[in-house]
């Protein structure tokens, strides 16, 4: 008990704490952060994977108007006619093509016959050695365009599409942003357009189809949380042991290195123990026989006994 409390220190509790923190945080948030990660990816790549293996549909298939899109259905192919609104395009800031900086164009499509808008990324130009980056326009009048559905993205804090001498830009596809940028009424979704479609620029590649690190990190972070308990309780055991060890030690040459104790109740213990035994053989002094220790008659030997016990227990 003594060893116990005296890990009921501040460094001690501390390191306590520590390990118990760190252990909720690999189990509840550190590892089921990267176990989602690779979830997700691994139902993207599923998505991807059924969407390249199916022939593209009419969007009112897919994607009906006036309803959120499906996330079952991002990554399809789909097909639709229309004009594109050029006035209101949007250049899509910090993207990197050929080693260089790019930017993605991102033109409303309205769809013939109605007055349903929706934002379409023509693709990828990548700046020219001089730093400067011309967009082609697309073309007029109504065209059919087949494009793949793709969730809107978020906009983070001070990233908010704006428009900057003349030209409006982004740095996120956040439909609903841009929408208000361009006082369009759009849907909650954007196309990501096809190669050697009518307006398409630089292609847009497909995410590649891996799963990614975030498996092996989740499992580590689960190991993590079980080694660092296990390690601080063998650290603990280690020092409880060498402090029980060390103890002892002192207590076993305390024993030896005292005088034998000479107060009365130390003496009537020992009385009271060759009473319990009777005398044996060795250097106790033995009672005539039919001599009980304590009567009045073995006094003398009695007392010779209780010397002699505490001379042979503690050396001297």
């Amino acid at each position: 008990m003594r060893v116990l409390r005296s890990f009921l220190k501040p460094g001690w509790l501390l390191l306590l704490l520590f390990v118990i923190a760190f252990a909720a945080a690999c189990f509840a948030v550190l590892a089921p952060w990267q176990l989602g990660k690779n979830s997700d990816t691994e139902h993207r790549n599923d998505l991807i994977r059924a969407a390249v293996d199916t022939d593209a549909v009419p969007i009112d298939q897919l994607a009906p108007a006036g309803r959120p899109l499906d996330p079952n259905n991002e990554w399809h192919e789909v097909t639709l006619r229309g004009r594109y609104l050029p006035d209101d395009q949007v250049m899509l800031r910090f993207r990197y093509a050929q080693e260089r900086p790019a930017i993605e164009a991102l033109t409303p499509f309205q769809i013939a016959g109605s007055d349903r808008t929706i934002l379409v990324n023509r693709g990828i130009v990548a700046n020219s050695e001089n730093g400067q980056v011309s967009i082609p326009a697309p073309p007029l009048g109504d065209v059919s365009i087949a494009a793949r559905l793709r969730k809107s993205e978020g906009t983070s804090p001070g990233k908010e599409p704006r428009t900057e001498g003349g030209e409006s830009t982004a740095y996120t596809i956040d439909t609903a942003q841009l929408s208000r940028l361009t006082g369009l009424s759009m849907d909650p979704y954007y196309l990501q357009l096809s190669p050697n479609q009518p307006g398409s620029l630089g292609e847009i590649e497909l995410p590649q189809l891996e799963s990614g690190p975030f498996l092996s990190y989740g499992l580590q972070w689960l190991a993590f949380g079980v080694m660092v308990p296990l390690g601080a309780a063998y650290f603990i055991y280690s020092e409880v042991k060498a402090r029980r060890s060390r103890r002892a030690e002192g207590d076993d040459t305390a024993v030896v290195d005292a005088p034998p104790p000479t107060s009365k109740s130390e003496r009537d213990r020992v009385r009271q123990a060759l009473r319990e035994t009777g005398f044996r053989s060795g250097n106790d002094v033995h009672a005539a026989p039919g001599t009980q220790i304590g009567d009045g008659s073995a006094n003398t030997a009695d007392d010779d006994a209780v010397k002699t016990r505490l001379a042979q227990r503690y050396g001297k």
